[in-house]
């Protein structure tokens, strides 16, 4: 099978449209990590992303017959350009259907290339549903954004150049992993030339579809799909991706959204560049593997695959970058309600800084406050933090980790909920942005209950963040996940939350 492919990729025609992207050494990163680093640069594509390589390959070999039909694909956004762009070179029509949740900074530029965008659906399934409707009713042919061998080949050329790029041995090359055209076509080429080169795949934890089949041995779908990393919120691993890449990738990283935008923040200081969550993945992934192995001289690639991101989405990123950096933890602490306190609190954190401190008076006993605070950037700069605060506090609580603190928690700290709010059930939901959106939320969730609290934040993603109180009688809490299934939403039960309990509860 691996033979086949590398035929598919020396033949592959991609350079009419796509170039040949450097491989620069990312020399900040090289030092830190004591290893040679280098960054495919895929965001230096046309359209920002690798997508246009199988996109065009795909196309260019259609049948006259074919191309005068026109094609069809659903797309959130790099595949679409990839597709548009790829049409516009071979004269063909092109029909592009994606999520109305997708950025206008996408939707315009497919209308740009001249492609046509039918914007339908919350969300990718809902799209894909309509462009195979669309492809029944007029005949269209569909172009897949991973899961076709000639797609496959044409992201296949990327490893080409990178082997043809580095003569010198190559020790570990990191692919990020969506559906797994990129990771299918990189492994099969590398493995059959170089096969002492590990081929690791890294995926976001929030859709970890590789690493799923990996685990069990067989194609599976996630039953649910994070969309930070949009571009790589895949629920199952393609049927063709998966028969390469189950026998030549090594092994499979996952890695967080702090790590992801950490790992952003590194590409920048590199490369004044702002790549996307997905095309941060390969980065993150590597960090993540030499802090594991402690490797030290080696020669690694971390593919950059794209720079489609939305300005609006940066705010949320710093933001996020110090903890994916591990230079900043957040805590929760209970101090007296007394002159003097702060200042103890302040003493007990030696000379870290402060990053965000949060208060508000809750009664004459004691205070719970909310801080953010600067630590080393290794492993054991947060258990120093903590085990020197709980020397001096009576209760410390580590809230690094934990979402809901720093999604919803750390913007809301301001007394916890009076006595006359009782029942209080907490969710935490997940729903697709666009105008009209939030007051479809509430006209979806009605009013069966009470809401005691609510908490909406705008990341600039395509999907809106909503922390909600419901007053909820203890007979009637079974009925709350029934009617929530109802709705639709992504949602999780956060009543038990650490930093909800501390803080609103």
């Amino acid at each position: 099978m691996v033979q086949r492919y590398i035929r598919k990729i020396l033949e592959a025609r991609v350079y009419d449209v796509a170039v040949e992207t450097p491989l620069d050494e990312a020399r900040g990163l090289s030092e830190r990590l004591n290893n040679r680093v280098l960054l495919k640069r895929e965001d230096e594509q046309p359209v920002f992303s690798f997508k246009v390589r199988g996109a065009y390959n795909k196309m260019v070999q259609l049948t006259d017959e074919e191309k005068a039909r026109g094609v069809i694909t659903a797309s959130a956004g790099n595949h679409a350009q990839g597709v548009a762009i790829a049409a516009r070179e071979l004269g063909i029509k092109a029909t592009i259907v994606m999520p109305k949740t997708t950025p206008d900074v996408k939707v315009n530029n497919v209308r740009r290339l001249g492609g046509k965008a039918v914007l339908h659906g919350d969300a990718f399934d809902e799209a894909r549903l309509h462009s195979q409707k669309l492809m029944a009713e007029k005949g269209l042919v569909y172009v897949h954004p991973y899961d076709d061998p000639d797609v496959i080949a044409g992201q296949g050329t990327v490893a080409m150049e990178m082997l043809r790029q580095e003569g010198g041995p190559i020790n570990a090359i990191f692919v990020p992993v969506g559906g797994g055209g990129l990771i299918a076509g990189v492994a099969a080429y590398v493995k059959y030339l170089r096969p002492e080169t590990k081929v690791i795949g890294v995926e976001s934890a929030e859709s970890a579809c590789l690493k799923l089949a990996m685990d069990k041995g067989f194609r599976d779908t996630l039953d649910q799909v994070g969309i930070f990393a949009d571009g790589v919120a895949v629920a199952q691993i393609g049927e063709h991706t998966w028969e390469i890449a189950k026998d030549n990738v090594d092994e499979v990283i996952t890695v967080s959204t702090d790590e992801i935008c950490a790992a952003i923040k590194d590409i920048f200081d590199d490369t004044r560049s702002v790549c996307e969550p997905a095309g941060a993945l390969a980065v993150a992934g590597m960090k993540k593997y030499v802090e594991r192995e402690g490797v030290e001289g080696q020669t690694l690639i971390a593919i950059d695959s794209g720079a489609n991101v939305n300005f609006d989405r940066l705010r949320h990123i710093a933001e996020r970058s110090e903890l994916g950096e591990k230079r900043e933890a957040i805590i929760a602490a209970k101090i007296p309600e007394k002159p003097g306190s702060f200042k103890k609190f302040c003493k007990a954190l030696g000379s870290r800084n402060i990053t965000e401190f949060n208060y508000r008076y809750s009664d004459d006993r004691e205070a719970i406050v909310f801080a953010g605070v600067q630590i080393k950037p290794n492993n054991d700069g947060r258990d120093e933090l903590l085990g020197e605060l709980k020397e001096h506090l009576d209760e410390v609580v580590d809230l690094t980790e934990d979402e809901t603190a720093k999604l919803h928690v750390r913007y809301m700290v301001g007394g916890h909920a009076p006595a006359s709010v009782d029942n209080e059930v907490v969710y935490r939901f997940e729903f697709p942005e666009r105008p009209g959106a939030l007051m479809k939320f509430l006209n979806k969730l009605g009013g069966r209950w009470n809401i005691s609290m609510f908490h909406y934040r705008n990341h600039g993603a395509a999907y809106g963040r909503v922390l909600v109180g419901l007053q909820v009688a203890e007979a009637e809490r079974g009925q709350v996940d029934t009617f929530l299934d109802e709705i639709g939403y992504t949602y999780y039960n956060e009543t038990g939350n650490a930093a909800y309990k501390l803080f609103l509860g």
